[in-house]
């Protein structure tokens, strides 16, 4: 028996049952999928197949305390897939070993939403090269022990997509792949239940498609078309195509917009029960066919909304997701200098099962979004319009006090909504040269490789790279303020970071020196207890990590100062239980007063071992 018929084996009946349940009991089209898995599994390479009987034999190993990530564009980083190759020198020397790669499928320019409108899933961008070269920069990142992510956007296709080309071209079978209408009627119905992704720059969630004469599912932007994924050939196909990126070297799939990709009228389209069958089938075919490979999750929604698309222990569905809530709240923390809604929301995080891994971040190519807990935030009387006005404000730089230098996207005075962009440095006021901004932005550094889960950086950061304002200058940029932080890689400020009197030293200096730490103790892996720890200061936040094992303990005790003034610290842990050292400097700490003077946006990682 070989490998593929033992995995098929292992799963077929809940395979079988799910699809049928889904598809009313297609069995052509299940059986199609099965022969599609094991032509997947025989176009698998052998350096692949080793991978993942590695990784089987680890199922676990993504969440370890050794794993940071990079995320970037191609063509910003350096050009094209051979001149990131070339750099992976670079990579490497940031102590990165799990690289994003945004998306480099083909797709139309000017019309692709920085790539999330894919023409070809099989085909690279003929600027950033070819799919072999994407398999040639996954070999070499393997070889030097890093693992590679690709966004696969499943939600839609571009309108330049063959598919969608026949379906314009009135072909029946390709508007099924769709969702075509031959007026507004029932789109209009749809709409009575359907929230606007963006209000300003793409309002609705349908449009007219002139050549077909009918109307399109469109609920991103009109040149995204929208998949039916209740007909089977879609589901099918797309898997196929996700298979076929793994078989590139792929390791791990971003499954982009996935709580969108099933529609149903009367309902607002989001995160239907039906959705996480589909995650679920996903995640055993990729297991039949490439089980080292790992699903990550985009949900971008609340905590109660994104934790289920982990699935079950007996039934898991993504492997990671995205920690949005907490990168939200930490840069309302900034402009508030109050941790009360970071401590509240870390409380639900903390509470989580341990397996659970999240993917944590600062920044990334998107928007900060808003969507904070103002049900908690209402009882310091905080109003959300009034508040998101604020922190916009605080973030463009428009409020007394402020240096950040950020710009609004999106901008729905009428819900007195708006989103937030902006580079992490120019967000922390390195742009203004403001006093202690780059202290603040190392403390949030420090915060999130505090975390658990993986700690993603966006390229640039480890270097402090300030905002980028040329995209104004480019018509088929300037309307889209997220390319404020889209800039090319400063390869020349990157030359700097050994130099310790430039901003590019500083960071990345002590960036480097965070993740040798973390790397180092086993405090910061997944399996490691963690809790808040009282301040008695609001503008101080608390995180403390215990890792035990017969021969070996060790205990974090984290604290971060978010305010612009110098802090003092009260708290209930035993300061002298533990013989602490400050992991920034190597210096003993000794304290047994139980109080601690923080200054300005200063952290302190006090670790220990027994």
């Amino acid at each position: 028996m070989t490998d593929f018929e033992k995995r098929l084996s292992q799963h077929y009946d809940e395979l079988k049952w799910l699809y049928c349940e889904l598809y009313n009991n297609d069995m052509q089209a299940f059986e199609y999928f099965c022969s599609m898995l094991k032509r997947m599994w025989q176009e698998r390479r052998d350096i692949l197949r080793e991978f993942d009987e590695a990784r089987e034999n680890v199922p676990n190993w993504y969440a370890g305390n050794d794993m940071l990530g990079m995320m970037m564009y191609t063509e910003c980083f350096a050009k094209n897939l051979k001149g990131v190759r070339s750099h992976l020198d670079y990579v490497q020397e940031c102590g990165v070993n799990y690289l994003h790669l945004m998306p480099l499928l083909d797709s139309p320019e000017g019309r692709s939403d920085g790539g999330y409108a894919v023409s070809d899933f099989r085909k690279v961008r003929p600027d950033l090269g070819t799919i072999q070269d994407l398999a040639d920069l996954a070999d070499d990142c393997h070889s030097k022990g890093i693992g590679v992510c690709l966004d696969f956007v499943m939600n839609h296709t571009s309108e330049d997509h063959e598919w969608a080309k026949r379906a314009r071209n009135g072909e029946k079978e390709f508007q099924d792949r769709y969702f075509f209408f031959d007026n507004w009627s029932i789109p209009n119905e749809y709409e009575k239940y359907l929230p606007e992704v963006f209000p300003t720059t793409a309002p609705g969630n349908f449009s007219w498609c002139e050549e077909a004469k009918k109307v399109v599912m469109t609920t991103f932007y009109p040149y995204q078309w929208d998949l039916n994924y209740a007909n089977p050939t879609v589901f099918n196909d797309m898997t196929e195509n996700m298979l076929f990126l793994c078989n590139q070297g792929v390791d791990i799939i971003r499954l982009d917009a996935v709580p969108y990709i099933w529609k149903t009228p009367g309902t607002n389209c989001r995160n239907l029960p039906q959705v996480h069958t589909l995650v679920r089938i996903m995640r055993m075919a990729a297991e039949i066919v490439c089980p080292g490979t790992l699903l990550l999750g985009e949900v971008v929604m609340e905590p109660s909304k994104v934790v289920p698309y982990f699935g079950t222990v007996d039934k898991p569905e993504c492997h990671m997701l995205y920690n949005v809530t907490t990168m939200a709240s930490t840069w309302h923390t900034v402009a508030t200098q109050d941790t009360r809604l970071l401590k509240h929301q870390l409380e639900s995080v903390f509470a989580l099962p341990k397996q659970y891994v999240f993917l944590n971040y600062l920044r990334c190519h998107d928007d900060i979004g808003w969507g904070l807990d103002y049900s908690f935030l209402r009882q310091f009387e905080l109003d959300e319009v009034a508040h998101k006005k604020y922190l916009n404000d605080y973030f463009k730089g428009e409020f007394p006090g402020s240096a950040s230098k950020g710009e609004t996207y999106n901008d729905a005075p009428e819900l007195g909504d708006a989103r937030m962009c902006g580079t992490t440095a120019s967000l922390c006021g390195i742009e203004t040269n403001a006093t202690g901004s780059i202290d603040l932005d190392l403390t949030l550094h420090a915060f999130l490789f505090t975390q658990s889960g993986i700690p993603v950086l966006y390229s640039g950061d480890e270097i402090g790279q300030l905002n980028d304002y040329t995209y104004h200058d480019d018509p088929k940029k300037a309307q889209d303020s997220r390319y404020v932080h889209r800039g090319a890689f400063h390869w020349e400020d990157a030359a700097k970071r050994s130099d310790m009197r430039t901003r590019e030293g500083k960071l990345f200096k002590a960036i480097r020196k965070l993740t040798e730490a973390r790397d180092k103790y086993s405090v910061f892996s997944n399996s490691a207890d963690t809790w808040l720890i009282e301040t008695n200061n609001d503008h101080v936040l608390g995180i403390g990590r215990y890792y035990g094992e017969k021969t070996r303990k060790e205990k974090l005790l984290a604290f971060f100062n978010f305010s612009s003034q110098a802090q003092e610290i009260i708290t209930d842990e035993n300061l002298s239980e533990f013989n602490y050292t400050d992991a920034m400097t190597g210096e003993k700490f000794v304290n047994t007063s139980g109080k601690i003077t923080l200054e300005p946006y200063k952290f302190l990682w006090l670790i220990a071992e027994k």
